[in-house]
Order: structure tokens, then sequence, then C-alpha cells
């Protein structure tokens, strides 16, 4: 760990990091949403599953961060192209919008909820506009894009069968994909001064378990809940919550984010990205309605 709370930065993302699999989905004509495409896990999510060679439509209200996720994607080289749309993830128009924008360049099978936002602040303090606005964000839209997207997951159709590596000709099934939903250690437990965002959380995986119960086996649906992340919103909060607490940014990082953690060390976006990847593929087929918990040692061990 740094000696300061402003040297935390977010790594750079390298081709390297991604995980890549061989799946017969992953390619140009399969479509798939990512929101919060302009920064953090959005875009690490976005460039993973482009270097995956899918078509990735990434979505979020900062257009320019938005070029720079294009631009990085171009960097790397990678397979897949990513198709940036600007939107307000609360104006419905816009998020349909979206979804038609997917549609249009491919089969639609896999969305991943990954936009998000933080406000710290004790309950009787909490700013009602800031809880609605972040509700709006991470449960409110999740569900409206959930909402849009399945009917268009159910309609997929592999009429284009392939060779198998025996030279049979193999074709999968019709209707097939996946709504991944960026959960937290959040959505299983609380602390102090985060409400909003762990009620939108808890939200999330019961939102997960729903699309699972209505997916009929095929159209599965999935929860990624991850500690903390080097991203630029934990990077912005560790100020927040030195301010609210009264303590140091230095006691921020080593007993509020990673004080109960046994592995002493914050994820990267890559690796939270790598997690969507591989629930979206087949290796995933079994992933359903449940949650990737990756916590460091949060939940599942005790003093």
């Amino acid at each position: 760990m740094t000696d300061d709370a402003d040297e935390l930065t977010e790594p750079t993302l390298t081709a390297e990091d991604l995980l890549v699999l061989d799946d017969p989905r992953f390619g140009p004509e399969t479509a798939s949403i990512v929101t919060g495409g302009a920064s953090g896990i959005g875009r690490a999510t976005a460039l993973a599953l482009a270097a995956n060679g899918l078509t990735v439509v990434a979505a979020d209200v900062d257009e320019d961060g938005l070029a720079e996720t294009v631009a990085r994607g171009d960097d790397l080289g990678l397979d897949g192209e990513v198709v940036p749309v600007t939107a307000d993830l609360t104006d419905d128009v816009e998020v349909e919008a979206v979804v038609e924008t997917a549609v249009d360049h491919g089969n639609l099978r896999y969305v991943a909820n990954v936009a998000g936002m933080q406000h710290i602040a004790s309950i009787p303090d909490f700013p009602m506009e800031a809880y609605d606005r972040l509700l709006d964000v991470m449960l409110r839209a999740p569900f409206l894009l959930s909402k849009l997207a399945m009917p268009h997951i159910r309609e997929t159709d592999d009429s284009e069968a392939s060779d198998d590596a025996s030279g049979n000709r193999t074709q999968s099934g019709d209707g097939d994909g996946a709504i991944g939903n960026m959960c937290s250690v959040h959505g299983h437990y609380a602390t102090q001064d985060k409400a909003a965002y762990i009620t939108a959380k808890h939200g999330l995986r019961g939102l997960t378990r729903s699309i699972a119960a209505e997916g009929e086996g095929t159209l599965r649906s999935f929860s990624v809940s991850v500690g903390y992340v080097l991203t630029p919103l934990m990077v912005n909060q560790i100020e927040d919550t030195a301010s609210e607490r009264g303590i140091s940014e230095r006691a921020v990082i080593e007993d509020v984010m990673l004080g109960q953690a046994r592995t002493k060390e914050m994820m990267t976006p890559a690796e939270v990205a790598n997690l969507f990847v591989f629930g979206f593929s087949g290796h995933g087929k079994h992933l359903n309605g449940g949650d990737m918990l990756w916590d460091g040692g949060y939940k599942t061990t005790y003093e």
C-alpha cells in the first residue's frame, strides 16, 4: 500500500490483464451492453468483452470518457468493437436508445449493469436528492435495461450452426444470454454512512434472482460482489469518508477499507471485468441467480 491516499491511482490496463476465453458466442455478431463504460470497472468490462471479440455498446453520461475507452481499445488492438453511446441512465428514452443501438449492432445476448456512484453521509444527514439519483442510476436503470433487453435476448437465434473440432455441425440453442449486475460486498453487509449505496446493492441481488426466476434456464443472471477496487470512484470517496468519520485518509484505507479483509490489496478494474467475462461465457452456465463474492475475506473468514 502507498503512504499517501493521494498516490492511489487506477492502474493502466493492458491486454495481458484481460481474460480471453474460447466461446462459440464470443464474436462480432454478438452484441453486449456495458453501463458506466467511461471509466473504472465499466471501462475495463467493455474492453474485456471487446478483447473476446464481442461488439460492445458502452454507455455513460461522460462523452469524453467514452472516447477514451474507445481509444484505449484501439491502442490495445482488441478484436471486438466498442460502440460509445452517451446516455443519462435516469432518462428512459436514452436508456431505450442504448438497447436499440445494441440490437442494431448484432444479437444482443449480454448486459453488464456496472454504472455506479457514491454519496457519503449519515442517514439523518443524507440529502434525498442524492438518494433518489443514486437509486435511479444503480437500481432503477438496471431494472429498466433488463426489462428492455430480455425480449431481445430471448429472440436470439443460433440458426447459423458451426463446425466443432471433429467437423460435426453443432447448434447450441436459442435465446441464450445473461445479465450481470455489479454488486458489492456492501450487498452482503453494511457499514455506516453509505445507506443509499448499500440499499441499491442489496436491491441488485434481488433483481438478479428475479431475472433468473423468469429466465427459463437459458437467460441467466448473476451478480458480482467485490471489496474495494482501485477506481476513480473509490479514490474520490476516501477524502469524503475521512471527513465524515473524523479520521485520516490513511486510516480510511487501512482500517475502514482493508481492516476486515484478509487479502490486504485492492482489486483492479480488470480483475473485476474478468469475472463478467467468465459469467457470460459457457463456463458460467450453472451461474444463474448466484453471486460471485470476491471479497478478500470480508465475509468468509473470522477472528
